[in-house]
């Protein structure tokens, strides 16, 4: 079987790029919105490219709250058409990857005095039922004091009045941007990550391709391309000003942390969005027996690669959570992980962080780049909607037309051919079952087809040959099949890459981590015949990963 999405295969698709003699598109950036995009594209009929400088999601699109929200406080900023669009796209990107995405019941407990009432609670959310298109079982709910501590009795008391109850939907963003971008590569897309737009090629002034820097290598390509989207998050305004088109609206960057609690020490029943003493509002989650509260919205400065959470961060939210659940005495001792992500805002003159709008715009400069700044995670297929209508218009202006219309609509993401929502459980039940006859205890097998959807089939396959091939590496055989899986069908090339955004251990299951570290690192330089320095750099780059998601930097940005 060819490998279409192997890390093994990098070099052959960079120079099958190189020798493709021109794409309709080169998307520059891996994240959840390049890899809408290239889907969007790819299926419209497009010949389409991506290239990521690091791995896939590895910035905002892994580093966000995980949730596929309606932006109720967009509410609270008369942001009517955001809180529309994306809450209408919440059902779609959930029927269409319903082991990426679960609905979520979301209580916001309101206090004598605090940002919203009983009257603003029931308005607002019944208006956000009807901007979103909620289905009347998930419409809002009013709850009274009695009955808004019977579901979650860890809430403070003092001056609570009541709550409202509503659906959100809890996401794995890295997943998301995952799944999404092997749908991609199964209509035809070609993409590679760790492959970096080292410089802008032009002819007569017109972009017309990128010199592309392989960074585990140090091989360069060319890629031609009729256009070049800019979908590169934080970095948009990095790639314009290469393009020398940064001009008018610019970026700012604001940094986003969340705090990682273990579940018996957080035992929360119950999702809940919060009023901070400072007027924001904050989220805390249940999780896979782990509880995680944010997030922070401060303006950043720092290295883009690189944002990380600092004891003011940490402060902050452990402050935050120790108003809201005073009964649980909460101390910095409690907090088992944590991670920091940029949010790539639009610019707006005269606004605080908090009150910057989440919509996305698209600019095009002179040259003919199109870059797609802003927005939300929710949103994502609509933004690659609009991006590849702008594409197929310019396109055809030029002689080429005959692409097809939008149907990512309807679109199953990699693993999500379940029959929907509707059946999801039933094949989760099944392949467990399948799972166990392999000899995986139940609950392994209950979260590998909750991972992994439909692709579980071939990580049961791969069971035969890791039984006889993990103990070499220490690793039980589960934890070996996931990783050759990674490592052939989602091109899994570091073991940052396996622990961050292929599974989220690092996040919600840290100890796991470094339980199996070692093993994954001899495991993939095995598999992909990592030199010396190679194994020293990524257990480095690993370690240096641990350090930052349990221990807050004493920097201020």
């Amino acid at each position: 079987m060819k490998l279409l999405f192997s890390a093994k295969e990098r070099s052959s698709v960079l120079k099958k790029m190189q020798q493709e003699e021109l794409y309709d598109v080169l998307i520059v950036g891996g994240g959840i919105t390049g890899a809408g995009i290239a889907l969007d594209a790819r299926t419209r009929g497009l010949k389409t490219a991506l290239i990521e400088m690091q791995d896939f999601a590895a910035g905002t699109s892994s580093r966000s709250t995980k949730l596929v929200h309606g932006g109720l406080r967009y509410l609270k900023q008369l942001e009517i058409k955001v809180v529309a669009e994306v809450g209408k796209e919440r059902a779609i990107v959930y029927e269409n990857g319903p082991h990426i995405t679960t609905p979520e019941w979301m209580l916001l407990p309101f206090y004598k005095g605090g940002t919203f009432g009983s009257f603003s609670t029931s308005i607002g959310l019944k208006v956000y039922d009807f901007l979103a298109g909620v289905k009347r079982e998930e419409r809002r709910k009013m709850l009274s004091r009695e009955e808004t501590l019977r579901r979650e009795p860890l809430l403070k008391e003092a001056d609570l009045k009541g709550g409202g109850y509503y659906v959100e939907y809890r996401t794995d963003d890295a997943r998301l941007t995952i799944e999404t971008m092997k749908k991609a590569v199964e209509f035809g897309a070609d993409v590679v990550n760790y492959a970096k737009a080292e410089k802008l090629l032009y002819e007569n002034g017109k972009l017309v391709g990128v010199e592309v820097a392989d960074l585990i290598n140090g091989h360069t390509y060319t890629v031609r391309a009729r256009k070049v989207v800019n979908a590169t998050g934080p970095w948009v305004d990095t790639l314009r000003e290469q393009d020398g088109s940064k001009k008018g609206k610019t970026l700012r960057l604001t940094k986003g942390v969340h705090l990682v609690f273990n579940g018996e020490r957080f035992p929360l029943r119950q999702a809940i969005y919060f009023d901070t003493p400072d007027g924001r509002m904050m989220f805390a989650i249940p999780r896979d027996g782990k509880t995680y509260v944010g997030t922070t919205d401060t303006d950043y400065t720092g290295d883009t690669a690189h944002p990380v959470t600092t004891v003011a961060d940490r402060d902050y939210v452990l402050k935050a959570s120790q108003e809201m659940f005073p009964s649980l005495k909460l101390t910095v001792d409690d907090i088992e992980s944590s991670w920091a992500g940029l949010r790539p805002l639009v610019y707006q003159e005269g606004k605080s962080p908090s009150e910057v709008s989440r919509r996305d715009e698209i600019f095009r400069s002179e040259s003919g780049l199109i870059t797609i700044a802003g927005g939300k995670l929710t949103g994502y297929r609509k933004m690659a909607e609009t991006v590849v209508d702008l594409l197929v218009s310019e396109l055809g202006k030029e002689g080429s037309t005959g692409y097809r219309p939008c149907s990512t609509r309807n679109i199953s993401l990699s693993g999500g051919d379940v029959g929907g929502s509707a059946g999801f459980p039933q094949f989760v039940a099944t392949k467990t079952q399948e799972g166990v006859k392999l000899g995986l205890d139940r609950e392994v097998a209950a979260e590998l087809a909750q991972r992994y959807g439909t692709n579980v089939s071939r990580i049961f396959a791969l069971m035969p040959q890791a039984v006889n091939e993990a103990d070499q590496y220490g690793l039980p055989a589960e934890v070996y099949a996931a990783l050759l899986y990674g490592i052939d069908h989602e091109m899994t090339t570091a073991p940052v890459d396996f622990f961050i955004r292929r599974t989220g251990a690092l996040f919600f299951d840290i100890a796991w981590v470094r339980r199996w570290k070692d093993g994954v690192i001899q495991a993939m330089a095995a598999q992909l015949s990592y030199t010396e320095e190679q194994i020293a750099r990524y257990t480095g780059q690993l370690e240096q990963a641990l350090q930052e998601a349990a221990v807050p930097s004493q920097a201020n940005s």
